[in-house]
């Protein structure tokens, strides 16, 4: 998979790619990245990328030559007619996603990443100050995605969040095993989790996890992972149980668990 990151601060994402997993992922061939430094393509001697809007208001908003020929470097072609917006016959290279970071797109969810990895490409568009121009939206891109209902200076930090959670998803960068138990997966949160010492601070690791019983410490996480969620998140059980992720055991254990909270509640 392909990362291809517009933005006038390339060192910030640059750095990411150079360290810890992400940096084996690279030398193994399983991702690639390039940044593309959109001050490359400004006009005059002071590589100026942003303007006043507009209509007045405060702030700057970037401006739309530089970051179009950015992204047409980047081997995207417009998706729309300028003289009739309509959509063009004329269509970028089919795998490349043109994504937008911006409080305005559609919500980050671990679902969305499971989406996003299926393309050959990303090419993520950093946005500084007040945004980007409108009309880079309607001809280049293909969806704003907003990581979430906050706003950031930096388009670079929402970009390095969507491609943190969409790399570790691919083929051989972290094991099946550790994606299936995490949180999420399934619909449900992540069980608690403990190493050594034994003991820390007075507080002993459950014996369960001590025993070597391991059907007993498959269910042990079960409850966990049902109790963790029951307390912090109930909507992603409610989903879970329209979507039919839950076989009959959660079922059952789930059930339980709302009996025994009205019998607490009615206390």
């Amino acid at each position: 998979m392909k990362y291809t990151v517009l933005t006038i601060f390339p060192e910030i994402t640059d750095a990411y790619f150079s360290a810890s997993i992400m940096a084996r992922a690279v030398k193994a061939g399983f991702v690639e990245y390039r940044s593309i430094n959109i001050r490359d393509f400004a006009f005059d001697k002071h590589k100026k990328t942003d303007d006043a809007p507009y209509g007045g208001g405060a702030g700057m908003l970037m401006l739309p030559e530089p970051l179009g020929l950015a992204l047409e470097a980047a081997g995207v072609s417009k998706k729309t007619c300028p003289e009739t917006m309509r959509q063009s016959p004329v269509r970028k290279v089919p795998g490349k996603k043109v994504i937008y970071l911006s409080p305005s797109g559609r919500p980050f969810t671990q679902k969305t990443a499971e989406e996003l990895v299926q393309n050959e490409e990303l090419i993520l568009i950093c946005g500084r100050y007040e945004g980007i121009d409108q009309r880079i939206i309607d001809l280049y891109v293909d969806e704003e995605v907003s990581i979430g209902d906050y706003v950031l200076s930096s388009g670079e930090a929402a970009a390095l969040v969507l491609i943190d959670s969409t790399y570790r998803l691919l083929d051989r960068v972290i094991s099946a095993e550790s994606l299936r138990e995490e949180s999420f997966a399934g619909g449900l949160l992540e069980y608690p989790q403990y190493t050594r010492p034994e003991v820390y601070d007075t507080i002993k690791v459950p014996e369960v996890l001590l025993s070597g019983h391991h059907e007993n410490i498959r269910r042990w996480r079960l409850q966990k992972r049902l109790e963790k969620t029951f307390a912090l998140r109930q909507e992603l059980i409610r989903r879970g149980e329209e979507a039919g992720l839950f076989d009959t055991e959660t079922i059952k254990m789930i059930e339980e668990m709302r009996k025994n909270h009205e019998r607490d509640q009615g206390n």
